[in-house]
């Protein structure tokens, strides 16, 4: 039993030290890759990737089921990421990071309205969304001259509520009961179909000789393969061994881990404003979901 639990805590490591960075990774490639670019070359990638390891079909979906699967493709693999890459282009990789952040009160919000959860929204969920709204103005308008360009971070924030959007259809699916590699691998499918009109908009380039440069392949194989492909496997091994709610708490990990690879891996500034916008912004998730933590602490038998 230790053994299995040590596994899933290193599998949810993994993933969130992947997730965290994917925004460094996206910002490198953004010097010579538009971000239609890196989002086509990443979930093609992440498609085959998943066809290779799970060559089987999905059978037997409803029109209804599949305009589920459409909306998640275009929520959460088109709109969601392109909106992201786009936000990297004005603003720092670690304000994306954070404010990317936010997803889960989001997901909190139309969960209730629309999932009609008998679950309440209680105070500390509204105590923990404006602390960390506050940890997330601090990061987003710091700067040592204070010029402020908050087009990037309102896209990151879109973004964020796009990514709750996703949530919610993928909990829709969730109730299918099909395999969750075949339900993921036909939102992937989705998402691209969504980006091909998108190619002639945004200056899409097929040119792979840029790959020549080792820098710009590693990280495309690092997004494809290990964000698109490799996290999803790793994820869920996760959730299946320690639950969703306890591996959820991991997330909280990726502005923090996103902040320290911006600061020494692209050398962005790290200031005390972004040192305290970076602990408000996780302060307020944790309030947030507190009381889950405590049932899911006690449902496991650790209360004393």
């Amino acid at each position: 039993m230790a053994n299995s639990t040590a596994k899933g805590h290193l599998a949810a490591l993994i993933t969130i030290l992947i997730w965290g960075t994917t925004f460094i990774s996206t910002k490198v490639l953004l010097v010579d890759f538009q971000p239609i670019e890196i989002l086509f070359f990443r979930f093609l990638m992440g498609l085959l990737a998943l066809l290779i390891v799970y060559p089987h079909r999905l059978k037997g979906t409803t029109i209804k089921q599949e305009s589920v699967f459409v909306a998640a493709g275009l929520c959460g693999v088109c709109l969601y990421y392109l909106l992201e890459n786009i936000a990297l282009t004005y603003t720092m990789a670690s304000n994306v990071g954070v404010i990317i952040s936010v997803a889960p009160f989001f997901t909190a919000i139309l969960s209730h309205l629309f999932l009609k959860q008998d679950e309440k929204l209680r105070a500390n969920f509204f105590i923990g969304f404006i602390v960390a709204m506050l940890g997330i103005g601090l990061i987003s308008f710091n700067g040592a001259s204070l010029q402020l360009n908050p087009i990037g971070d309102l896209l990151a924030l879109l973004a964020a509520f796009l990514w709750a959007c996703y949530s919610i259809l993928t909990r829709k699916i969730s109730s299918f009961g099909y395999n969750t590699i075949l339900t993921t691998r036909r939102v992937f499918f989705y998402g691209i179909l969504f980006m091909i009109p998108t190619l002639f908009l945004f200056d899409f380039k097929l040119d792979l000789s840029r790959f020549a440069n080792m820098t710009y392949l590693l990280n495309i194989l690092f997004l494809g393969l290990g964000a698109s492909a490799l996290c999803f496997v790793t994820w869920n091994f996760a959730v299946k061994i320690l639950g969703a709610v306890k591996t959820s708490i991991c997330i909280y990990l990726v502005p923090v881990i996103t902040v320290a690879a911006s600061v020494l891996i692209i050398h962005e500034p790290f200031t005390w404003i972004t040192g305290i916008g970076t602990i408000l912004t996780l302060a307020g998730l944790l309030i947030s979901e507190k009381k889950h933590i405590r049932k899911e602490v006690e449902s496991n038998g650790f209360t004393e």
